[in-house]
């Protein structure tokens, strides 16, 4: 497993950002939401998306990372320069960190994609099994992700549009407390 900062410390491909965070309660439940601003990047990213190429980073674009405190997952909300939502991004944790300054997620490999218009996709299987095999993680810990990611798949296509709703409180939160 990986440990992952919200703040996206050390990532190479960002030359310069700001970052910016807020604890918050939604429907009752406690999250930490961070907002990266790319001011300037080593290089666009363009990823496949659900048979789609997205690009995903650039300069101007926002990272809106949503770090629930109950979940065993966190949630990455993508837009462009013009704050068009991207794509979501769900990444399957096995442990959340909620300290402003040092929130951080403990990354299980296993993640969820979706497109604003709620198709989704499971993505990262290669990594989960090759993280088995090298006993970065045990079985368990693989049945728990595949779990989980299930668990979220099932919520995008109950109610895609609570995922819309949590992001928009937490981007408004944000924007609120933002100096």
């Amino acid at each position: 497993m990986k440990m992952k900062y919200l703040d996206k410390r050390g990532w190479r491909r960002l030359l310069d950002s700001t970052y910016d965070e807020v604890l918050t309660r939604f429907n009752g439940e406690e999250f930490l939401a961070g907002l990266i601003y790319m001011k300037k990047i080593r290089s666009p990213l363009v990823v496949p998306v659900v048979d789609k190429s997205v690009k995903v980073v650039d300069k101007d674009y926002k990272w809106l990372q949503i770090l629930p405190k109950e979940r065993k997952y966190s949630i990455t909300v993508m837009y462009d320069d013009n704050w068009h939502v991207l794509q979501y991004y769900f990444d399957v944790n096995m442990a959340h960190y909620l300290e402003p300054g040092n929130a951080r997620r403990k990354d299980i490999y296993l993640d969820v994609l979706a497109l604003p218009d709620g198709q989704y996709e499971l993505v990262d299987e290669k990594d989960i099994q090759r993280a088995l095999k090298n006993k970065k993680i045990t079985e368990k810990d693989k049945d728990e992700a595949y779990a989980v990611a299930q668990h979220i798949m099932d919520e995008i296509e109950r109610d895609f549009g609570q995922f819309v709703e949590l992001a928009a409180h937490c981007l408004g939160e944000l924007r609120k407390n933002i100096k």
